[in-house]
Order: structure tokens, then sequence, then C-alpha cells
């Protein structure tokens, strides 16, 4: 079976660019125009999608785990409720970003955190349901988000190769369309805890899914390594700026950064090329230049036999290559030569026999 993954009419394979997915979370900061900012530059940078986060606050947390005191410099209320609720956005501004993605033609969807919010996107029509790597376990949320039939991107952050088998024995049988992305839940993520060639891995166990790369570190060189070895989305926090409040801030990638590694990522699907090694135009010019031919290596008369020392190499590469050396050694010349005149086989006698 082919590995597919169609996204709002964008089919994600082995042979296409890598999706790119902008993380905004809750970068926005709970302001509906500085989330339409986001998204104008994420299009701007080159991503096929911007990713918001949907939490039920309420319902996701604990009395005391919402009514807990919140007080550092990331915090936007008193509480961590409080906080949370004042990042969160609801139907009205789903619906106007929703509309405003349309317009900017870029694919817009969220993280479902909660029963209550995978129904919330799902009456809103998001083209994608997107699995936090704390939800890899929640196999009763991930069978009734799989029960919408729309494609699932699972991250997979914080788990084992069990967690993320019994994840896909939950979903697959209600809903194939299912892309795996490896994930350290490390924010930042340390380099020698990326293990990319768990990519490798997800590839070879799933050949039916398409495997991508959530990249939590810092820098874009990463997301180029992971479609080298089979990443077809690629997903990356965004900011506007780095210094903004907020926790997710620090290591998302600014404009620049995102559109540099889009940059790179398109770069990298070109170069594969067809796997035919070819000779191009543009390499004719350097290579005459920097080739070699055979030549005299002093003055010789016609009637001499030609012995290696009579023979040199050298540039330019506009006479007979050298690989032809073993063709004119022993032959006799038929006119005189002068030094780094062309060796070419009209001036030698007889034909070569081999």
């Amino acid at each position: 079976m082919k590995r597919e993954l169609i996204i709002e009419n964008k089919v994600v394979d082995d042979n296409s660019d890598c999706y790119v997915i902008a993380e905004i979370g809750h970068n926005h900061q709970g302001d509906l125009e500085k989330a339409k900012e986001m998204f104008r530059v994420a299009k701007e940078c080159g991503a096929d999608a911007v990713k918001l986060q949907k939490r039920d606050n309420r319902s996701l947390y604990t009395k005391a785990g919402y009514n807990r005191p919140y007080d550092n410099r990331n915090s936007f209320g008193a509480t961590y409720g409080e906080h949370r609720e004042a990042l969160e956005f609801g139907r009205d501004e789903y619906i106007e970003l929703r509309q405003y993605a349309r317009e900017l033609g870029i694919t817009m969807f969220a993280t479902a955190w909660d029963f209550a919010s995978a129904d919330f996107l799902a009456e809103l029509e998001m083209p994608v349901f997107k699995i936090a790597s704390g939800d890899l376990k929640s196999i009763p949320l991930l069978t009734y988000i799989a029960q919408f039939q729309k494609p699932i991107i699972l991250s997979t952050g914080g788990g084992s190769m069990e967690d993320v088998l019994r994840a896909y024995e939950a979903i697959m049988p209600i809903n194939p369309q299912l892309a795996i992305l490896q994930c350290t839940a490390g924010y930042p993520c340390e380099f020698e805890e990326l293990n990319l060639r768990v990519i490798t891995t997800f590839r070879e166990r799933f050949p039916q899914n398409v495997i991508g790369f959530s990249s939590h570190d810092n820098g874009i060189a990463m997301a180029v390594a992971a479609y080298v070895l089979g990443a077809r989305i690629v997903e990356k926090h965004f900011t506007l700026n780095h210094t903004w409040k907020g926790t997710d801030h620090p290591f998302s990638l600014e404009p620049i950064g995102l559109r540099k590694m889009v940059r790179d990522l398109r770069r990298t699907q070109v170069a594969f090329g067809d796997g035919i090694k070819h000779t191009y135009p543009s390499e004719r010019d350097p290579i005459l230049k920097m080739g070699k031919k055979l030549v005299a290596a002093r003055a010789l008369p016609a009637g001499h036999a030609l012995r290696r020392e009579d023979i040199a190499l050298k540039s330019p590469g506009d006479g007979l290559p050298p690989y032809e050396l073993s063709k004119i050694v022993g032959r006799t010349l038929i006119r005189d030569l002068d030094e780094d005149d062309n060796i070419t086989f009209e001036v030698l006698n007889g034909a070569y026999t081999g």
C-alpha cells in the first residue's frame, strides 16, 4: 500500500515536498489580531499549515490543577486555570481565523486536548486532527478522534515503541489516515536526544503511514536531516518575536528562521534528483577548465614511437582524455609535434588494436 496522507487536497507521500506546519500553539497570547498576523507571516514564509491548540480547560484539568497558583514571568493569570483561559480562543475566534486562513490559502487546524475540544474542532470541520505527545497513551481519546474520519497527526514524545504501537493499533482499524511523528518532548530538546534514526525505525515498522518530525530543537538544520531520513511532515514552533511573554517563544522560529527552513526543505526535495548520474550543461565549462588532456611533453619528431615519458597530462581538457593513455603509448607519430600540442588519434600511425 502506498504511503500517503491527503490534507486539503495536498498529497503528502515519499515523493512530495515536506509538509511544513507552523506550530503557533498559544504564541498568539490570546490576541486574535496577533494570531492573524502569525498566519499571514507563516504563509509568506512558505508553511503549508498553521496549528493552534484547543483545550476545554475546566474539563481537562483537575480542580487542584486548575486553581493552583501560577505566579511567574510567563503567566497570564493568577492561577493556572486563569492563565490557560486567557490564552484560549472560542468559537467566534476560530471561525474568523478559519476564514482568514482560507483567504490566505493556508491550512489551519489544531491539537485537540480533550473530548470537548475534539467535538468543538469537528463541528468547525477542521481538516486535520493533531494529537499531542501527552495523549499518546490516551487511547479513549484517540479512538474518539479517529471516528471523525479526518487525517490524524500523532506526536510520540515521551513514549516508548510499545506506546506508539498501542496508539497505532487503536487508531488504524477505525481510521487509517494516520501520520506518526518522531518527537522528543523537551522544550527545547537537546540535539543528542532528537534520535532522528527513529524516523527510519518508524518507516520500516509502519510502511503504509506517512512519517514526520515534530522539532523542538533550536535551529533549522535538523528538519532537513529528518526529511532526508524520510520524514514528510515537519512541525516547528513559530513566533514573531523570541522575547514575547510565554514559555514557547524562546525555542520557536522567528520568521527568518521559518523562511530559511522551508527554503532548505524545498531545495532538498529538488536536490534529490532521479538517482541517475548525469553530466549537466552547467558542468561543461568548469570541467573543460579543470580537466586534463594528453599533450606532447616536449617537441617530438614524426616517426617517433611514443613512450610514457613523452606524454603529459595538462589542462584545459579540450583534447584526448587521460583515460586513453594506454591506447597511444607505443604508437608512431605521423607528423612533428611541438611541446603541449594535443596528441590525438589522427596524428598516430596505424589503428589502435587493443
